[in-house]
């Protein structure tokens, strides 16, 4: 009989690349991990992992191990949930990864609700870029994924992950407060010539900016880069960058910053993903829960920062 837990160190290594990062996730020695293959390879009776350099590689019959090994997590994984859903007590840790300004706007009213309505359930929360954060989720790294998706480009799909709506905010261009030393901006145009902020290359919303900035006529000045969205607001405020920005970074703040409605009124969506596995199980069903009730409760305020 092959061993699961044998087996799941199989997949990991398929998703990693190499058995040092099998290791560092499962908090294993790498010595470790390449005995337990090893003593896979001999209840398998078949070699299931071949050198190639300084690495390994998945043989064919690894590959179809790994194949099986996705649907037997699947399927104890819906059997927890079941088991979970059978007791009358909503407890269990629930591994949410999120983006920034949904940490910031999102975060701290649903971990208030979350420790009034079900005090048995522990949240952890770790911030990720969305792009990232869904890979480790489909990897079991996380429980819950807070992503984005702006229109146009499409954040990755995973089978295994379902996907539900949690919001929507408007993306708008934050300019400096209006000042005699500066010229006036009143469209997406007008900051052909200075300096933006964006998030480094490869975030969705970098990729949007710049294609928006393209249609307008332009190629954009991006001087500064930083995934930190209050290190942007600063430097729109005190004169030094512009930006797209969409509405929930402004939520519970004001702004001496000028927003600007873009041509289209683009929207960003904001959803949440998990195992399908997982989704019926109830600390997973009451963190959604929870999170749609905040999201519902600031919608009113996304997008009324007003300039002073």
């Amino acid at each position: 009989m092959l061993d699961v837990r044998r087996l799941r160190l199989l997949r990991e290594l398929k998703i990693r690349g190499t058995l040092a990062e099998v290791a560092d996730a499962l908090q294993y020695s790498p010595s470790s991990v390449s005995q337990q293959l090893a003593l896979l390879e001999k209840e398998a009776g078949v070699p299931l992992l071949r050198k190639t350099g300084r690495r390994v590689q998945l043989t064919p019959q690894a590959e179809v191990l790994v194949a099986h090994t996705a649907h037997l997590l699947e399927t104890l994984e819906q059997a927890e949930a079941d088991l979970a859903a059978s007791l009358t007590t909503v407890t269990g840790t629930v591994r949410i990864a999120v983006f920034q300004s949904a940490a910031l706007a999102l975060m701290p009213d649903t971990l208030t609700r979350m420790a009034a309505s079900y005090p048995e359930v522990r949240i952890e929360m770790t911030q990720r870029e969305p792009e990232t954060a869904l890979h480790e989720t489909w990897a079991r790294d996380f429980d819950l994924v807070i992503a984005e998706q702006y229109p146009g480009h499409a954040a990755p799909r995973y089978t295994e992950l379902d996907r539900v709506r949690l919001t929507s905010d408007a993306i708008r261009l934050a300019v400096p407060p209006a000042s005699p030393e500066r010229p006036a901006v009143t469209s997406l145009a007008d900051t052909a010539g200075l300096a933006w902020v964006m998030e480094p290359r490869g975030a969705a919303s970098r990729h949007w900016a710049e294609q928006a900035c393209r249609s307008a006529g332009f190629e954009p000045d991006v001087r500064f880069e930083t995934a930190d969205l209050q290190a942007q607001i600063r430097l729109i405020e005190s004169g030094n960058a512009v930006a797209l920005m969409p509405d929930l970074v402004w939520t519970d703040r004001g702004t001496s910053a000028q927003l600007l409605d873009l041509p289209g009124n683009p929207h960003r969506t904001v959803f949440t993903s998990v195992r399908r596995s997982s989704a019926k199980r109830p600390a997973i069903m009451a963190a959604r829960e929870v999170l749609a009730v905040t999201a519902e409760s600031i919608a009113p305020a996304i997008g009324t920062a007003a300039s002073p």
